[in-house]
C-alpha cells in the first residue's frame, strides 16, 4: 500500500498520467527517513530539507504543508500492523504542470511509499566492500547537486559499472576531479586522528547522516572533522574510508586499489549515531 496525494492505494495500481514531469523531466525531489515504532527518527532534519530543496527546485509549498503534516501522511501509509516494524520511507515530491519546459503550473503531488528494514536502527557494515573511482562522468559543483532529485542517472550508470568490474560501490569525482561521495552515500576519510568529509559546495549530497555526524564528531575530544575538497591520491594514504546513508547506516570500505582499510572509528561512531537517533524520538 502507498500514499497518492494523502489517498491510500493498493500496490501496482495505476496512478500517474503520461504527462508526470518526475517521469519525463525528473522533477522530483525526495526524502528517505527511517520509521521507528511510530517515530520518524530526524524527522525536523529531513522536513527542513524536503522544504529547503522545494525552495530551491522553485516548487510551490502548499500552508497546509507542515512538518506534522508530513509526519501524519507518512504514518497514515504504513498500516497498525506496520508500525510495530522498522520502516524505510520514500518521500517523493514532483510538479502537477505538463511535460515540458513551459511551467504554468507550480503546484505539486507527493508521493509515499515504504519498505520493511531488517534492522530497526542504524547498522554497521563490516561485510567487503571494494571501491573504485568512477570517472566516464563526473559531477558538478553546484547547488542542484546538493538535492537528492529524481535525476539519479550517473549512479545507475555508475551501479553498472561497478557490476561489471566486481565493485561494491563507485567513488565519484565532481568537474575539479575531487572525491565528493560514492554511488550509496557520503564518504568520510580517516587519516590520523582528523576526519574530513567534502564540502557541500564540492557537488555532494547534502545527506541528513553527513550532517549528523559531523555535529557528532565535532563534539569529541579525540578527533577533528574537517569539511575540506579530497583528492583522489589521499584515499591510499587514509587509514580508513567509510560511507553514510539513511538506510544502512555506516558502511567501512575494506579496500580501494591495493591499500585495505580498517573499521576502527566506524566501529566507535556507530553507537554515537544511534543514540542520537534515539534522541531524536524523545
Amino acid at each position: 500500500m502507498f500514499n497518492f496525494n494523502g489517498e491510500l492505494l493498493d500496490d501496482n495500481t495505476s496512478f500517474l498520467n503520461e504527462n508526470n514531469r518526475g517521469i519525463h523531466l525528473g522533477d522530483a525531489v525526495f526524502e528517505e527517513l527511517r520509521v521507528l515504532n511510530g517515530d520518524i527518527i530526524f524527522l525536523e532534519d529531513h522536513y527542513l530539507r524536503l522544504m529547503s530543496s522545494m525552495r530551491i527546485l522553485r516548487m510551490e509549498i502548499p500552508m497546509y504543508f507542515t512538518m506534522e503534516f508530513m509526519e501524519q501522511e507518512i504514518l497514515k501509509s504504513i498500516s497498525e500492523n506496520g508500525l510495530k516494524e522498522a520502516k524505510h520511507i520514500k518521500f517523493t515530491v514532483f510538479r502537477n504542470s505538463q511535460n515540458n519546459f513551459s511551467i504554468s503550473d507550480h503546484s505539486i503531488s507527493y508521493l509515499i511509499t515504504g519498505k520493511t528494514l531488517t534492522n530497526p536502527f542504524f547498522i554497521l557494515n563490516e561485510g567487503a566492500y571494494e571501491v573504485e573511482l568512477f570517472k566516464d562522468f563526473y559531477k558538478n559543483s553546484s547547488m542542484l547537486s546538493n538535492l537528492d532529485t529524481n535525476n539519479k542517472i550517473l549512479n545507475v550508470v555508475g551501479a553498472v559499472y561497478a557490476q561489471e568490474n566486481d565493485y561494491q560501490d563507485c567513488l565519484l569525482l565532481n568537474e575539479k576531479k575531487q572525491v565528493i561521495e560514492s554511488l550509496n552515500g557520503n564518504l568520510f576519510v580517516v587519516k590520523g586522528n582528523q576526519i574530513k568529509t567534502a564540502p557541500v559546495s564540492d557537488g555532494c549530497v547534502h545527506g541528513i547522516l553527513r550532517k549528523k555526524l559531523i555535529d557528532l564528531v565535532s563534539k569529541l575530544n579525540d578527533f577533528d572533522v574537517l569539511e575540506e575538497s579530497i583528492s583522489p591520491f589521499e584515499l591510499q594514504k587514509a587509514d580508513e574510508l567509510f560511507l553514510v546513508n539513511n538506510i544502512e547506516g555506516i558502511v567501512s570500505v575494506t579496500k580501494y586499489r591495493k591499500k585495505d582499510f580498517v573499521n576502527t572509528t566506524a566501529k566507535n561512531l556507530i553507537g554515537k549515531l544511534n543514540a542520537a537517533a534515539r534522541m531524536s524520538l524523545s
